[in-house]
């Protein structure tokens, strides 16, 4: 379903800030970065929106 994959590429878009630091230390190996079988246009717009969403809340906190 659609909103499957937009709520996964979410959710993993949301934990790609921790879980990349955690790769730049050589911990989480298991864990990957972006998952590529769920690869489609829906997953990529829900990480998109997800990775983006912490950037997004610092501009809106500075303008205010």
């Amino acid at each position: 379903m659609w909103w499957h994959d937009l709520l996964w590429g979410m959710w993993n878009g949301l934990t790609a800030w921790v879980v990349l630091i955690a790769h730049v230390f050589g911990a989480w190996e298991q864990f990957p970065f972006y998952n590529s079988e769920r690869a489609g246009n829906w997953y990529d717009l829900g990480f998109l929106l997800g990775a983006g969403s912490p950037l997004l809340g610092m501009l809106r906190a500075r303008s205010g």
